[in-house]
């Protein structure tokens, strides 16, 4: 049982009840689709949203990167049309803005399209299907690139979803989405990316398998680092004979029939090694606390709230925890109510140990927070197991 991620807690509702709902990963016997159940509608989860992109300086880099990749390889110029779903606060396209490339923006949650807007983004408050796909073709809107970065996972109906890509999509124009493997999920322990506003985890099989049923060919796949390690798959028009499959995408299916994801074998010993990263955690947490140490944490991200709900850590393990967003200082956790500070607060209060709750985000962290090794504070990383590091 588990509130929804990103419901972060104000003063007057820390003492009002909280809702929790179950929080539990289902594969699909038929199309192995990891899936969470709809508990909650996405507009009540989306239309006002915590997370803001551009508070990550490693994420910012990433972005910056992707944009000149694409540019060359794709020729993209100002005769082309760009448009991201899900675009956050504008972060990514600012790099084509930049660049003399008209690019527009999809973003469900108004107070963060709003700040897309402040920065020159022209961006549409709405949620992306195949009906908002069809108005922006009328309005003679069509994407030679099309983009979804870590939305995929956020949709409850993938097949409208996936078929409004293939509405807007210009005949000869390329859709890049990047998402968490479920591959390295599964292998590394990432159970804390599973929350509510998650709906499904993939594999390369599955993706593939979605497209194809919507016109669309995967043609390219690249294996990059995010989140702890995320698939960008290119793909085009199912018709469109303008780019050769590389064999890449047969690699990393090759891959993931190795750790057998093309059946039920490669998930049932999940939830044992689950439960173990929870027991060496909640084990190391008390000893410290007993010998007397302090422990902070650092971020508070929506994979951080699944992680400190399910082991039961409260302020009585972790004394609070920082975050670079003002849109989250002077807040709490959702269902543990640990408070929220800005990062400053730990040089104040000197903690004996920081956990890092983004430890996908650790080296960037790590570097940032280089001063508490003047009290010889150490890290915490939870994830894929249980690390001290200085």
């Amino acid at each position: 049982m588990s509130p929804l991620a990103n419901s972060y807690l104000t003063d007057a509702q820390v003492d009002q009840p909280e809702v929790f709902f179950p929080l539990h990963a289902y594969v699909c016997s038929d199309c192995l689709l990891v899936q969470v159940g709809e508990f909650h509608a996405p507009d009540s989860i989306f239309s006002d949203y915590a997370y803001f992109s551009s508070y990550s300086q490693s994420w910012l880099e990433h972005a910056r990167a992707y944009s000149q990749d694409v540019i060359t390889r794709f020729s993209l110029d100002g005769s082309s049309q760009v448009i991201e779903i899900a675009s956050n606060d504008g972060y990514l396209l600012r790099n084509f803005v930049a660049a003399g490339i008209p690019a527009v923006g999809i973003e469900p949650a108004e107070n963060i399209a709003a700040e897309a807007r402040r920065h020159g983004i022209p961006t549409e408050t709405a949620f992306f299907g195949q009906d908002l796909a069809r108005m922006l073709v009328v309005g003679g809107q069509r994407a030679d690139l099309l983009i979804g970065n870590n939305v995929l996972a956020h949709v409850p109906d993938l097949n409208d979803f996936v078929a409004g890509m293939s509405i807007v999509l210009s005949p000869g124009g390329v859709i890049t989405m990047e998402f968490p493997h479920v591959l390295q999920l599964i292998a590394q322990n990432q159970f804390d990316t599973i929350y509510h506003e998650h709906f499904s985890y993939f594999s390369l099989l599955t993706v593939n398998r979605v497209f194809a049923a919507n016109r669309l060919r995967i043609f390219d796949v690249d294996q990059i680092s995010t989140h702890g390690g995320s698939l960008r798959i290119y793909a085009c028009h199912s018709d469109f004979d303008g780019h050769e499959t590389t064999s890449r995408v047969r690699d990393v299916e090759e891959a993931e029939r190795a750790a057998d994801l093309d059946s039920l074998d490669g998930y049932l010993g999940y939830p044992e090694r689950v439960q173990g990263v929870k027991r060496a955690l909640l084990r190391f947490l008390i000893e410290v606390r007993d010998l007397g140490y302090t422990t902070a944490a650092y971020g508070a991200p929506a994979k951080g709230n699944t992680l400190l709900n399910y082991c039961g850590i409260r302020d009585d393990l972790v004394d609070y925890t920082v975050d670079r967003s003002p849109h989250k200082q002077g807040h709490f956790l959702p269902g543990t109510h640990v408070p929220i500070y800005p990062p400053s607060h730990i040089r104040e209060t000197r903690p004996d140990y920081v956990l890092i709750l983004p430890w996908n985000l650790k080296d960037e962290i790590m570097r940032e927070m280089s001063y508490v090794r003047e009290w010889k504070a150490r890290f915490i990383v939870p994830i894929p197991e249980l690390a001290i590091l200085d």
